[in-house]
């Protein structure tokens, strides 16, 4: 909805900022979707084997972890071009325009890290990176939500 705000209210010269930004969150939308909603209803109607479980489970770092973080890297990609569509004339919006910008780069970390294995089942100790990772873009992206929740306050931007 934050992105749809921000679409809602570009200009003309930053359609297609807005347009792909707005695209982008679509796409983040489904992935997210789709790998939560297979967690749960996987946990609730089946007793899974080590296999499915190995795909599933955070904690093993598999496929529906590194589907999460591809998810969370599109939507990190929608809010470098919905960054760009921002006409930041006050401070805060200054500085929600350059916080939005700059969680552009997570997309890189995000596709990069699975391709490479970066993190993997086999390493001991390694339960407690999604959940750092989790943490880490909460405590980053709460001032990206305070700020917007102002900027769509401020009667100014309307």
């Amino acid at each position: 909805m934050m992105i749809a705000g921000f679409h809602a209210e570009s200009d003309k010269e930053h359609k297609v900022a807005a347009n792909t930004a707005l695209v982008l969150s679509g796409v983040y939308a489904v992935l997210i979707l789709l790998v939560y909603f297979a967690q749960a209803t996987a946990v609730r109607l089946d007793s899974l084997g080590d296999e499915a479980l190995r795909i599933i489970d955070y904690k093993r770092l598999g496929l529906f972890f590194s589907y999460d973080l591809l998810g969370y890297g599109v939507m990190s990609l929608a809010t470098f071009f919905i960054g760009l569509t921002i006409n930041a004339k006050s401070r805060s919006d200054k500085w929600l325009k350059g916080l939005l910008m700059v969680h552009g780069a997570f997309f890189i970390v995000c596709f990069l890290i699975p391709m490479l294995g970066v993190f993997n089942s086999k390493q001991s100790g390694v339960d407690w990176i999604g959940t750092l990772i989790l943490e880490v873009w909460c405590c980053y992206f709460l001032p990206i939500c305070i700020l917007s929740y102002l900027h769509f306050a401020n009667k100014s931007n309307k």
